[in-house]
């Protein structure tokens, strides 16, 4: 069963996280970090394969997501004491980061910002910190969002108004997981409507600025997977991503977008074990 609670930081503010627990198989415990938007609630397809490998998962809904205070300003790096923070409300030494796309660069983070709590990593779907050196933004089916946040905060609050959703960033191989394996996926999104914009508003702001560390600085290593039909983040970002990462690997994945790169979430368990566990 599935642990709630509310980490309250030095700051005043609170994280509603969550821990799968730990008992006499586990084996390695696993941060995951949500997409945007989420509620940070850990979904059923990753607790399943994790409790298969006797993995410990926690998580906790980033800033204005499911239940956590809002941070003003905050950028990627922001993300790594605050999974310290709740690492250490649940106890927690050492541990491996998976975030999947918005939780990707937050996962990154932590690895890069405290090497002695993050021993490895793995990104499915990540976008790269942004950058002139190529077209960030070609090959993203609907780049409105990341474009209004990079001219700032008011102008992305402005498009979230207008914004509509395009099912076409989503290939048949994406909506067949959401009607499959990862149906909690959707469900997860839709709850995560009560909480309002302003999670994702603050995420696309963090992506579309500067992240606050270096992938230079990531020295544990890293499992980057990406498909190579995905249209919300081109394939391009995870090759910008491994050229940049010391100790970085990529799986591409040649038939899945967006969504159904989420199918190799068990073996991404296993290359951790063999890393770490």
């Amino acid at each position: 069963m599935v642990i709630e609670r509310d980490v309250r930081l030095a700051d005043g503010r609170v994280l509603h996280a969550y821990d799968s627990g730990a008992d006499a198989t586990t084996r390695l415990v696993l941060a995951w970090h949500h997409g945007s938007p989420q509620t940070g609630a850990p979904l059923e397809p990753v607790l399943s394969a994790a409790s298969a490998r006797g993995i410990r998962v926690i998580s906790y809904a980033r800033p204005s997501y499911g239940g956590s205070s809002a941070h003003p300003g905050r950028d990627v790096a922001s993300a790594a004491a605050d999974l310290v923070a709740v690492a250490d409300a649940f106890g927690v030494e050492r541990l491996a980061s998976m975030g999947a796309s918005g939780g990707a660069p937050h996962a990154l983070a932590g690895a890069a910002l405290r090497p002695d709590r993050v021993a490895a990593v793995v990104t499915l779907a990540g976008l790269a910190p942004y950058t002139g050196a190529f077209d960030w933004f070609d090959g993203m089916r609907s780049p409105g969002a990341l474009h209004a946040a990079r001219r700032g905060r008011d102008a992305r609050v402005a498009f979230a108004e207008v914004d509509e959703w395009d099912p076409e960033q989503f290939i048949p191989a994406d909506f067949a997981a959401l009607d499959g394996n990862w149906s909690s996926l959707g469900a997860d999104v839709a709850r995560s409507e009560a909480f309002g914009p302003d999670g994702l508003i603050d995420d696309d702001v963090a992506f579309a600025a500067s992240w606050g560390f270096e992938l230079q600085d990531v020295a544990a290593p890293v499992l980057l997977v990406q498909g190579e039909l995905d249209r919300v983040v081109p394939r391009r970002h995870a090759s910008w991503l491994l050229s940049r990462l010391p100790n970085a690997t990529l799986w591409m994945r040649l038939d899945d977008g967006h969504v159904s790169v989420l199918d190799v979430v068990p073996d991404a368990m296993d290359w951790l074990l063999e890393r770490v566990g």
